[in-house]
């Protein structure tokens, strides 16, 4: 098995539009709303039509803004409700003849507008309490799945870093893993399209698969082998997702994942199905260990035809860093809209640090580039090779 050159090119990440629903539509829509009838309100009391009684329907502008805004958005639709009261009172010159009309909108909107902005903090502090309940149970099954990998492992030192996106209860798809075998270190990195309960059940049927082939297959390509079969079984499963899941699943059925091993030898060999190509720090330089033949995510091998591919070895020497991650590292952008560059971030890092600092360095300069605006799990492994 020859040894194949590791390119000096920077891994490129391509932006992956989201889709807003239409859900999110009419809820920006809702949002909306209140403002436009205080404003419809105020074009009604400067225009010809001012005699028409419109307070009734300014008083429900903060009403309706507590409903989809906070106690900060309620309070913006009450003072330009009481904005447009004053204005209209005052360019109608109706101060003196209807003053008691005018106190009368302006007591309706004080007291619809506290009871508005109270309802709202407490809704907004239940909702925020559940979901904090949610997340906690959501990240401690995530967490009876994804252990950390061991400090030492044979000829390799390890480390593993794990980071949820902020953006409510889902469980993420990102899978890891790190086993010592007879064969040597064998390691898998992936990530399930999707997230929920479907993702996390393909993450678990992947790592079992995968930490009971590493102990019994000689090949690595068999290891990927039981690996793909276990998920294609899991998604043939009668009844295993819901009605509303199936299309979910239909459409983003897929695992991309990349299996390494680690042997006495200094080298490593990689069997890479469409996932993003791990990174080698050599010497202070970082290089990308890109696949010769690209192959497709689990799920998605009906598309090629011919043998399985064999697993494609790279030069690892005592002293290199290999480090294996998601997309959610390298697709993570800045408020420019600047991918953060994951090699550069690499090389800054002093020599001499342990595996876990150096993640925790990586984790700093990740933080740094995003301002802390993780829209998507990171999930990374970074073996030093010892001997």
């Amino acid at each position: 098995m020859g040894s194949h050159p590791r390119s000096p090119v920077r891994p490129g990440a391509s932006s992956r539009p989201g889709a807003g629903g239409q859900g999110g539509v009419l809820f920006t829509l809702a949002q909306c709303a209140p403002f436009a009838i205080a404003l419809g309100v105020l074009g009604i009391e400067l225009s010809p039509a001012h005699d028409l009684v419109t307070g009734p329907v300014l008083t429900t502008t903060p009403a309706l803004a507590a409903l989809t805004m906070g106690p900060r958005g309620t309070l913006s639709a009450a003072a330009l409700a009481v904005g447009v009261n004053v204005t209209s009172a005052t360019y109608n010159q109706s101060w003196g003849t209807q003053t008691q009309l005018i106190i009368g909108n302006f007591l309706g909107l004080i007291v619809v507008s506290v009871a508005s902005v109270i309802l709202s903090n407490a809704a907004r502090t239940h909702r925020q309490s559940e979901l904090d309940q949610v997340r906690q149970i959501a990240v401690a099954a995530q967490e009876v799945v994804l252990r950390p990998v061991p400090e030492l492992l044979g000829p390799v030192r390890a480390a593993s870093l794990c980071l949820a996106a902020g953006t409510g209860a889902q469980i993420g798809g990102d899978l890891y893993e790190a086993v010592q075998t007879r064969y040597g270190v064998r390691l898998i990195v992936g990530d399930v399209r999707g997230k929920g309960l479907s993702a996390m059940r393909a993450v678990a049927v992947a790592l079992g698969a995968f930490r009971e082939a590493v102990h019994y297959e000689d090949e690595l390509r068999e290891v990927v082998d039981r690996c793909e079969a276990a998920l294609r079984r899991e998604a043939a499963v009668p009844g295993a997702y819901s009605q509303e899941k199936l299309p979910e699943v239909l459409l983003e059925g897929f695992t991309t994942a990349l299996i390494a091993q680690v042997p006495d030898e200094p080298v490593v060999q990689l069997v890479n199905r469409g996932h993003p190509p791990p990174l080698v720090l050599h010497q202070g330089t970082v290089q990308v260990l890109m696949p010769a033949l690209p192959l497709p995510p689990f799920g998605l091998e009906d598309l090629v035809n011919g043998p399985p591919a064999k697993p494609e070895s790279y030069s690892f020497l005592p002293g290199d860093r290999l480090l294996l991650y998601t997309d959610g590292v390298i697709e993570a952008r800045n408020r420019d809209n600047d991918f953060f560059s994951l090699p550069e971030a690499m090389e800054q890092i002093p020599a001499g640090t342990s595996p876990r600092q150096f993640l925790d360095e990586l984790h700093q300069a990740f933080v740094r580039h995003t301002e802390g605006r993780l829209t998507d799990d990171v999930a990374m492994i970074l073996i030093d090779r010892l001997t």
